[in-house]
């Protein structure tokens, strides 16, 4: 087992939190994550992973910290 910390932002925190740390099998991706979160990966617009963008299908590590954002409005 691993431990990840999952940092949420604007309505992704809503019935969530704000951050959690969740205990994943090894070899777990982030897609597996926002699956579990019951958030739709075209809602995840902004994905990073120790502070990096990437694919997906990156699996997670022991302590890593993972940041999901929902689209950004402004004007």
């Amino acid at each position: 087992m691993i431990k990840v910390e999952v940092r949420l932002f604007a309505y992704f925190r809503e019935g969530r939190g704000k951050k959690q740390v969740m205990e994943l099998e090894e070899g777990t991706t982030i897609l597996e994550v926002l699956e579990k979160l019951s958030i739709d990966k075209e809602e995840a617009k902004i994905v990073l992973l120790n502070g990096m963008d990437g694919p997906l299908d990156r699996e997670l590590k022991d302590d890593d910290v993972l940041s999901l954002f929902p689209p950004v409005g402004g004007g």
